[in-house]
């Protein structure tokens, strides 16, 4: 019995959340209640039948609408990344899957404006709604028009483009698409049940531009050159007492008579180790600043050609490159929660004698 009651209540909840009626809409009605009074009294057979033309008006038009807003499908195109606060485009794709009927007067709109507090009385309605496993589907965000359609042949598709800012950084559901109509009279206002309903996504932290410190200002192709121990050839000079014996530019020594000796370049490697000090418990708005200093730091190292690594509080990702570590990074900074536990050990250096530069991003400072 409960069951029946819950069903029941269910569908009379959707279907009044379905239907509301439009400025003339309620012109409409309270004439037709008037006729319908003013028959009762007089016996006016005018009024009767006024009043069974409004009702009928009304008949019509719940069934068209009805019509136009069935068998409407959505699919959706992602962008190849989230990143919290800021825009994302996403494509949307409105097909009408009816064989005969078109759509007509179709508005496309997406649940994703915030609404005004609640009054106590709507607060006290999501109470006894979710006390009986129910829930308004208009609570939560206010409706924003994306597209209009003035007609969706059967089987055609449109595109429609979509722009999503997510809030916060990591899994977040897309705000939800349905569709309304007006179609035929403008009496009402029609709304189909959701077209994208609980889509997940994973939000990145947000990236800002990165400015170079002035330790950093000599590394990579637009580096000063400077004398160091590395690989790369920096200059030639004459001997002198002291230099080590493998340096000697033999051919340029047999060529000239005089000992010469090569000069190397200082090693300008980008490898980098982004550390996370601190779990960042202690307050939420330094956290999110630090976890989108290290995925900005990152980005723009692996973009530069870098190998980049974590470690620290946020897990451990090996020393790599390419956009395959970018993605792997910046899951972990996503998903990266104070409580989830310990920081990670950190990993041994990479072998083969390389020297990482190392930044350090504190969540708590």
């Amino acid at each position: 019995m409960v069951r029946i009651v819950r069903r029941v209540t269910l569908w009379w909840w959707r279907r009044s959340r379905a239907i509301q009626p439009t400025r003339d809409g309620w012109w409409c009605v309270f004439a037709a209640v008037g006729l319908g009074v003013a028959g009762v009294n007089t016996g006016n057979n005018l009024a009767y039948l006024l009043c069974a033309t409004l009702l009928a008006l009304i008949i019509v038009s719940g069934l068209l609408s009805d019509v136009t807003i069935r068998g409407l499908q959505v699919t959706v195109t992602l962008p190849p990344a989230f990143h919290a606060g800021q825009p994302a485009l996403v494509l949307v794709a409105i097909a009408n899957r009816k064989r005969r009927l078109c759509s007509y007067s179709l508005v496309i709109e997406a649940m994703d404006r915030p609404r005004p507090d609640r009054s106590a009385g709507r607060r006290k309605l999501e109470y006894w709604l979710g006390e009986l496993g129910l829930r308004d589907r208009r609570a939560g965000a206010a409706p924003r028009r994306l597209a209009y359609l003035a007609r969706l042949s059967p089987g055609a598709e449109r595109l429609i483009s979509w722009e999503v800012a997510m809030p916060a950084r990591g899994r977040r559901r897309l705000p939800r698409i349905r569709a309304a109509t007006r179609f035929p009279f403008g009496l009402f206002v029609k709304t189909g049940p959701p077209l994208l309903y609980d889509e997940t996504v994973l939000v990145y932290p947000a990236l800002h531009r990165v400015r170079a410190r002035p330790a950093e200002e000599g590394s990579g192709e637009a580096a000063v050159r400077r004398r160091g121990r590395g690989h790369e050839l920096h200059n030639l000079r004459a001997y002198r007492p002291g230099d080590e014996p493998h340096l000697i530019h033999w051919r340029t020594s047999a060529r000239s008579g005089t000992l010469t000796i090569r000069e190397l370049e200082e090693d300008t490697s980008e490898d980098a180790r982004i550390v996370i000090v601190g779990s960042g418990a202690r307050d939420p708005v330094r956290l999110e600043r630090g976890l989108s200093r290290a995925a900005s730091l990152a980005v723009d190292l692996l973009r530069r050609g870098a190998a980049v690594e974590l470690v620290g509080a946020a897990g451990g990702v090996a020393l790599d490159r390419g956009p395959a570590q970018e993605r792997r990074i910046l899951t972990a900074l996503a998903l990266y929660a104070p409580a989830a536990g310990p920081a990670a050990a950190r990993p041994a250096a990479p072998g083969g004698g390389a020297r990482l530069r190392e930044h350090r991003i504190d969540l708590d400072a």
